[in-house]
């Protein structure tokens, strides 16, 4: 019987090699994630973020272009751009003992961010899930203001 299934899997990889490979990437790519601290891991939704900001006086790291940020960013957020972002950490230093909470458009550049912080020590660091977007779905608060 195992003789049997290992032939048939065999052959089905034989005759689908691209979609076998794109599961073995997918795969590789989720097991990486889950070995280097993804999928939730010092993640918050922005409810657990404001918990954060008030009381524990986390800052806001938003990592989107200038541009972007200047449309609107949460209230006293500082702006890193992803673009310069690992030439300019040093600028952070002096909150390496607070929380930051990084935040960009929809999460995916922040979580890039939040691994290169954890890399420099930096050891309370989150990722906004959904970032901007959730953030402002969940009709929180707004500034325009540059800090």
């Amino acid at each position: 019987m195992a003789v049997k299934f290992m032939a048939q899997l065999i052959e089905f990889a034989g005759n689908h090699l691209l979609l076998v490979g794109g599961f073995v990437a997918v795969s590789f790519l989720l097991i990486q994630d889950l070995l280097t601290g993804g999928f939730g891991k010092g993640a918050v939704d922005p409810k657990g973020a404001t918990e954060l900001i008030n009381q524990q006086n986390a800052v806001v790291l938003d990592v989107r272009p200038s541009a972007d940020f200047s449309k609107g960013h949460i209230i006293n957020a500082v702006n890193i751009p992803m673009s310069g972002f690992s030439g300019q950490i040093d600028k952070l230093r002096k909150h390496q003992d607070q929380p930051i909470i990084v935040s960009c458009r929809s999460g995916g550049q922040s979580s890039t961010a939040c691994r290169m912080l954890r890399k420099e020590g930096f050891a309370q660091v989150f990722n906004l899930q959904g970032g901007m977007l959730a953030w402002q779905n969940a009709n929180f608060p707004v500034s325009r203001k540059r800090k």
